[in-house]
């Protein structure tokens, strides 16, 4: 989730940790490695993603960095670099699960579009016909604004997330729409792109709406047990844990603060724009699924990919907005489909091409400075341009 920062940090220790960890992505939204190979193939030496894991940790003094590379064949390497906890030198474990933030996004997106081809949902319907009176506000109807403009940031709606107070707990999903919709809309629906979470979280509410089941549900029977993501899971209410080996994920008020360990934290400010708590060789399944057409019928798998809009402002030269994906211009020609998510703790860039090819990459501390978010892109290109 791509965040500015919260205003009001007070206090110290570590739950004010995760206070200030949860400040600092809301209101926006890695030391020499340890290689861990598969079997599959042999990757050649000197290993250019591995110096690049080892490079983010010199250069942006990142606790640790993860990372799963998917061959057009279909052959995964993975790696580490760095502790997997600071305080007692623990190596990272190998494809350890994180938060993986707005790649969530996409997870949603793709149970809209399947209820999508299923006739349950329009597109261009307004979002009055799903969830009827519910979305008012100074400059702001349903009525005027489409499933289709919140799949892809041009509905106007502002961001919930600029405006939370430093509280960490449990956000219900529809009191996170009602903090967005006491501010008046950015923009005519349809006439800009801004990123905002809040479209998501209308995403998910229209999704329990029509199918009278939690978004948790339908996201683990449509997507995660549908093609095996084995170490998936949308958080229940209440679980501030990880459930499976995992680095611990940290946040710094400043270059010369000491590191915080936020890795427990409520997500649920997230819901459906970030809450997923995932792997990368898993995010490798999933997009290579998706494009592969393993997660939608072939007209909406289309929209997805073609209904784009510019959206460099937030994810850098190139990108273009989709419907819940983003595509990004390769260094060694065309493209590939991703999302990427921040949440405190976590950064995840990564995706996958139409050729089989896939990689993301996690590091163990939210970045908030472009410049570092541009450096793990790059290590992104140099895995799937290999």
């Amino acid at each position: 989730m791509r965040e500015q920062a919260w205003q009001r940090l007070r206090s110290s220790g570590r739950r004010d940790g995760r206070r200030r960890a949860v400040a600092a992505v809301a209101a926006g939204v890695m030391t020499m490695g340890v290689l861990a190979p598969s079997a599959a193939f042999a990757a050649p030496r000197p290993d250019t993603v591995q110096q690049g894991l080892n490079a983010l940790l010199r250069s942006d003094d990142l606790p640790a960095a993860l990372a799963s590379v998917r061959d057009d064949k279909g052959h995964t390497r993975t790696y580490t670099a760095g502790v997997g906890d600071v305080a007692t030198g623990s190596k990272v474990p190998r494809d350890g699960q994180v938060r993986i933030g707005s790649n969530t996004k996409t997870f949603t997106a793709v149970v809209v579009l399947q209820l999508v081809g299923e006739g349950k949902i329009r597109l261009n319907a307004p979002v009055d016909t799903y969830l009827p009176g519910l979305v008012r506000g100074e400059g702001i109807a349903g009525r005027r604004i489409t499933v289709r403009q919140l799949l892809q940031h041009t509905s106007g709606l502002p961001n919930y997330s600029n405006y939370l107070g430093d509280e960490v707990r449990y956000f219900a999903p529809r009191e996170l729409l009602g903090i967005a919709l006491r501010h008046k809309a950015d923009f005519a629906p349809g006439r800009d792109w801004k990123y905002s979470n809040t479209n998501y979280v209308l995403a998910g509410l229209i999704v329990e709406k029509v199918t009278g089941h939690p978004l948790a549900k339908e996201m683990d029977r449509r997507i995660i047990k549908h093609i095996g993501l084995r170490h998936t899971y949308f958080p229940a209410p209440g679980d501030a844990t990880i459930r499976e080996p995992h680095p611990m994920g940290y946040y710094r008020d400043s270059a010369d603060a000491p590191l915080l360990d936020v890795t427990e934290i409520d997500p649920s400010w997230g819901w459906a724009a970030g809450q997923l708590v995932s792997t990368d060789s898993d995010l490798n399944r999933f997009f290579t699924a998706l494009l592969s057409g393993r997660l939608l019928p072939p007209a909406q798998l289309a929209q997805m990919r073609t209904a784009t809009v510019p959206a460099e402002a937030t994810f850098g030269r190139g990108a273009r907005y989709g419907l819940g994906l983003v595509s990004k211009p390769l260094p060694c020609g065309g493209l590939y489909w991703g999302h990427g998510g921040s949440f405190p703790g976590y950064e995840t860039r990564g995706g996958a091409t139409d050729d089989g090819r896939a990689a993301n990459i996690a590091v163990t501390m939210q970045l908030t400075d472009e410049a570092a978010r541009k450096r793990v892109d790059n290590v992104v290109d140099t895995a799937l341009c290999r």
